[in-house]
């Protein structure tokens, strides 16, 4: 499972000109879920966003989560994360989870999230044509992979 974190002041999701989440300081998470992945990636990964020490303290030094500044998260469902670029001009995506597997991943990430005590979780539409707006704060942008970062066991 893959997540690429942005740090935001504001960030929004639009489907067919209607904004369906929306947040204000807090995390963009686009994820993207591969073949292998299962809910104990989503756990891992779930935990890992809501404490992940990127907001600045009194000090000016990214020493908070956003739990600890009771920020949001938006969470969009983003399968080019799995894009093989190795041949050619044109990306493949056969790295990506089939689409109802990744469906099933991306709302228990979702509600993982809740459960590590994120208090607003907003989302895009699995598999549409969304339009997502962001200021990035900082800009701090950070990419988690499962398969990187996991203890291997």
């Amino acid at each position: 499972m893959r997540a690429l974190i942005q740090r935001v002041k504001h960030a929004s999701v639009t489907v067919e000109g209607n904004c369906i989440g929306k947040i204000e300081k807090g995390l963009l998470v686009l994820l993207g879920v591969g073949p292998q992945d299962t809910e104990k990636q989503a756990d891992f990964l779930a935990e890992k966003c809501a404490n992940l020490r990127i907001f600045v303290d009194e000090n000016d030094k990214m020493n908070l989560s956003l739990l600890d500044i009771g920020g949001e998260m938006l969470v969009v469902s983003q399968f080019t994360l799995y894009a093989d670029c190795k041949h050619g001009r044109r990306p493949s995506f056969i790295g990506a989870a089939a689409p109802a597997e990744a469906d099933r991943l991306y709302e228990y990430f979702q509600q993982k999230v809740k459960d590590a005590g994120v208090q607003n979780v907003q989302h895009g539409e699995f598999g549409a044509d969304m339009k997502v707006e962001l200021l990035n704060d900082g800009p701090v942008t950070i990419m988690l992979d499962t398969d990187e970062i996991m203890p291997k066991k």
